[in-house]
């Protein structure tokens, strides 16, 4: 068997893990950039929107705003849809028919 130095084995096992914990580090820091630039988006959202409300407060038609390249932000937000929460929604079923016919 060879003869292990333990202080060499656990200098070399502290290389490895301190890589490991370096890209976790450097994970968590682009998750806390992600929440932090979302945070940003949001509030800018809302600020988009209350100087378009101001812009029409102000006396600026929509068409007017429209023509200008600044739509409503509502027009391009991303619509969410109403999921169903059963597996079955009624498909198959003939317009106008229940279970009971």
């Amino acid at each position: 068997m060879a003869n292990l130095d333990i202080e060499q084995t656990r200098n070399q096992a502290r290389a490895l893990l301190d890589s490991r914990i370096e890209s976790v580090t450097a994970l968590v820091r682009s998750r806390q950039r992600i929440t932090e630039l979302r945070d940003q988006l949001v509030a800018a959202e809302r600020d988009d929107k209350r100087a378009y409300v101001q812009a029409t407060r102000d006396g600026w038609s929509a068409d007017e705003l429209k023509k200008l390249g600044l739509e409503p932000a509502a027009v391009k937000r991303r619509r969410t849809t109403k999921r169903s929460t059963g597996p079955d929604n009624g498909a198959g079923q003939e317009a106008g028919t229940s279970f009971g016919d």
